[in-house]
């Protein structure tokens, strides 16, 4: 049975395994916790269900399962962090790494653009940057699977998995709310624009996480997307550079990250997509040695 599952599947399972563990051993109380550990076993459940009775060799719309579902599942693991912020400590620690950030750069990033470079449309084109965040996942994955790149396809979840459950893991070993709760009450001019920037605002007041801050996932999957387009279409990945950067930068510009969530989001999507491509790489190498 387990040859019927990908490798991004058998990530899945094993960290929703790897977070059960977690909250049965060190969430206290354990009845805060009880939604959580319903939530992971019921999505590793789901997760063997699909891997062993839709053959994703079988037609295109078993394939479409097979590939896009992990993608819907995304959203409700960020969500469901949300609950288990707190997991192993009690507070946030964001005054551990604005002073770190301070003492490297001398002043906080966050409230240096505050004071100097705010402007309404800079603050436009930034958010606007910013905000295809949350159309780079299924654009990049509808356009591969049209093009029946499967193999790029399913690579591509593995390393956004690694990406995304290191990311969520990363949220309670070491909680950040972010500048925009830290620094509520030093900032002295609101980021104003006509319509990005309202966009933004919408979806972070409904959609986001208080702590999910450290490492920054947005920047982290939008750079492992950067990589794969390098890679396999070069001419993407030129064009949507510029966009990618001002991501990044959007995640510090407009108070949702620190400059430390940024290269720590973007070092993990490197590290995480490079380890899928030489573990691909050794398995064709070691098939060329069998033949």
């Amino acid at each position: 049975m387990i040859k019927s599952f990908l490798l991004f599947e058998k990530i899945i399972i094993g960290y929703c395994w790897l977070m059960t563990a977690f909250i049965i051993l060190i969430g206290r109380p354990f009845s805060a916790y009880t939604d959580e550990l319903i939530f992971y076993l019921l999505v590793s459940a789901l997760t063997i269900i699909i891997a062993r009775y839709i053959d994703i060799d079988k037609n295109r719309i078993n394939k479409a399962i097979r590939y896009f579902y992990p993608a819907i599942m995304f959203s409700f693991f960020y969500r469901v962090t949300g609950g288990q912020m707190f997991l192993l400590f009690d507070s946030f620690y964001d005054w551990q790494l604005t002073a770190f950030e301070y003492s490297l750069f001398g002043f906080n990033p966050t409230l240096y653009i505050d004071k100097n470079l705010l402007n309404v449309w800079l603050n436009e084109i930034i958010s606007f940057s910013y905000f295809s965040y949350y159309f780079m996942i299924p654009v990049f994955m509808i356009t591969v699977f049209v093009k029946k790149d499967y193999k790029i396809l399913s690579d591509f979840l593995t390393s956004t998995c690694i990406m995304f459950f290191s990311s969520y893991m990363l949220f309670f070993l070491y909680p950040i709310e972010g500048p925009r709760w830290h620094f509520a009450g030093q900032f002295v001019n609101v980021i104003e624009g006509p319509f990005f920037r309202q966009a933004v605002e919408y979806v972070i007041a409904n959609g986001a996480v208080r702590g999910g801050c450290m490492p920054s996932s947005h920047f982290g999957v939008a750079l492992v997307i950067w990589m794969y387009c390098f890679k396999y279409y070069r001419k993407t990945a030129w064009i949507i550079l510029p966009i990618v950067v001002g991501l990044g930068v959007g995640t510090v510009w407009g108070r949702f990250h620190y400059v430390s969530d940024v290269f720590i989001g973007g070092l993990i999507g490197y590290i995480g997509t490079i380890l899928i491509w030489n573990n691909e790489k050794n398995l064709v190498n070691s098939t060329y040695k069998k033949v």
